[in-house]
């Protein structure tokens, strides 16, 4: 009688601890996948303009496939002490004058950014180094909702886009 209630635990044992380690190792909740699938952006022709002076910029095809928008709030690089979401301005004179979106880049579901020479772009400010031709620069962008994606540029001689910087504050 002991050996069938010993073979009757045991076989127990055998069918419920498979199901209680298939359960441990269930896939993420919903809402983590959510969130990690919302800031995913597909980044390309991401380049960096090389030089030998304190200031760059950074510029690429930012493309938002999702249904939500996705609002790029900061950026940082290990080769800036300070690195800044950018706008060109053109004053009423025809000048143009760069200057900080303290808002941040919000990219509409199912739109594109375009950070470009002469528009949108992100600012390296106080160059850590010269930055040169064939180099990768390594870059984190930080949304709304805290999370973060990496993505890396190739720096490239480009001899245009020489505005000047706008220290004046703007209000977004």
């Amino acid at each position: 009688m002991r050996s069938i209630v010993s073979v009757r635990r045991a076989l127990a044992l055998v069918l419920v601890v498979p199901l209680v380690l298939v359960g441990g190792c269930s896939s993420p909740s919903d809402d983590a996948t959510d969130k990690t699938d919302r800031v995913s952006l597909e980044i390309s022709d991401a380049w960096v303009k090389a030089t030998d002076e304190k200031m760059s910029a950074a510029f690429a095809s930012i493309e938002n496939d999702t249904d939500s928008d996705i609002t790029i709030v900061s950026v940082s690089s290990p080769v800036s002490d300070e690195v800044q979401l950018h706008e060109t301005v053109t004053h009423a004179d025809h000048s143009s004058a760069m200057q900080e979106v303290k808002a941040g880049f919000t990219i509409k579901a199912d739109h594109d950014l375009e950070l470009e020479p002469g528009g949108n772009h992100i600012m390296l400010m106080n160059l850590t180094k010269p930055l040169l031709p064939g180099e990768d620069v390594t870059f984190t962008l930080t949304f709304k909702d805290g999370t973060t994606q990496d993505f890396t540029a190739r720096v490239k001689e480009f001899s245009g886009a020489n505005e000047s910087y706008d220290h004046g504050e703007k209000k977004h």
